[in-house]
């Protein structure tokens, strides 16, 4: 049997740390890491004004994620990906992604609260100027009315990992 790389992806609110996360577990597994945030700043600069944008401009990005994803994982090289598994239907993908070339999946829960959350968002604001009309309280409420917390059925698929903070 041909070994495949593992794709590790987080589910956590806006601003619960995913991409500082990422950026750590992938250095720890010497993983790729990819980041849907620097893929859409770079296709698609100034165009994310609202999370509309960012929904159609996500789904854009998605299949050629996928795709190229799946050739690392084929090569046996994990691939950490901060990219959002925050809904049943963003975890679907990642299923998807993984099933079709028989690699592995871990999921890791950072389940932060919402004040927490609310504060890294504030501080983002200061040090990342550009998101600061995208990064505010109305955008992280407007976002977690979507949130779904990993459950049993996402046991079936992935390796769960729960990290509170």
């Amino acid at each position: 049997m041909t070994h495949r790389g593992t794709v590790i992806f987080f589910c956590a609110k806006m601003g619960a740390g995913k991409s500082t996360q990422s950026k750590t577990v992938a250095s720890a597994h010497n993983a790729v890491l990819i980041s849907e945030d620097e893929w859409l700043s770079i296709l698609y600069p100034s165009q994310i004004n609202s999370f509309e944008d960012y929904i159609s401009f996500s789904g854009r990005l998605r299949p050629l994620v996928k795709q190229h994803v799946q050739n690392i994982l084929r090569t046996g090289i994990n691939v950490v990906m901060d990219f959002p598994g925050n809904t049943k239907k963003q975890r679907a993908w990642f299923n998807s992604l993984t099933s079709e070339v028989g690699a592995k999946a871990e999921l890791i829960y950072l389940k932060v609260s919402d004040e927490t959350c609310l504060k890294h968002i504030a501080q983002r604001r200061i040090e990342q100027p550009a998101r600061a009309a995208f990064d505010t309280e109305a955008m992280f409420h407007h976002v977690t009315q979507y949130f779904e917390e990993p459950d049993i059925n996402d046991q079936q698929h992935f390796k769960v990992t729960i990290k509170s903070g």
